[in-house]
């Protein structure tokens, strides 16, 4: 295990997408802002109008679905998990096992700025536990445990 990696910060695109398997439109990761590999990262997603899901979640009241902003906190961290093991996505696949005591406290909304903070509770083998916090200007939006599992890339 490296732990010397160096990250330079904030991590955007094109560096996103070689951490990430996802795109547009389930990308739901804009910019590293803080990140301690192995530990902690803290990341945005920008929520705007433009977003396919506001289409029909709901007309007239847009609300991103907590289902995503729980993907988003997951993609967070693999994120996490990539740095902190020198990988990219080119080689390995990443897949949802696992998520304990969700609660959603807050509506996200267009406009809204997601914060996404996560951090490694325990890593298992090929899979690792995360404890994560979605917020708004500060304000707890979601939070729950995320179980990930990660696997070489199937050809």
């Amino acid at each position: 295990m490296n732990d010397e990696v160096q990250i330079q910060l904030p991590i955007r695109m094109p560096e996103l997408l070689k951490l990430l398997p996802h795109r547009y439109p389930f990308l739901l990761v804009d910019k590293v802002v803080e990140l301690e590999p192995h530990k902690r990262i803290k990341a945005v997603k920008n929520v705007t109008m433009n977003e396919p899901f506001f289409q029909g979640h709901f007309p007239g009241h847009p609300v991103m679905p907590g289902v995503l902003v729980i993907e988003a906190l997951a993609q967070t961290g693999g994120i996490l998990t990539q740095v902190s093991r020198n990988t990219n996505a080119s080689d390995r696949e990443f897949y949802l096992v696992k998520i304990e005591g969700a609660k959603f406290s807050r509506m996200v909304v267009p406009g809204d700025v997601l914060e996404l903070n996560v951090e490694i509770k325990r890593v298992i083998r090929n899979m690792t536990f995360y404890s994560c916090v979605a917020s708004v200007d500060g304000e707890q939006a979601a939070c729950c445990e995320v179980l990930c599992a990660e696997a070489p890339k199937k050809e």
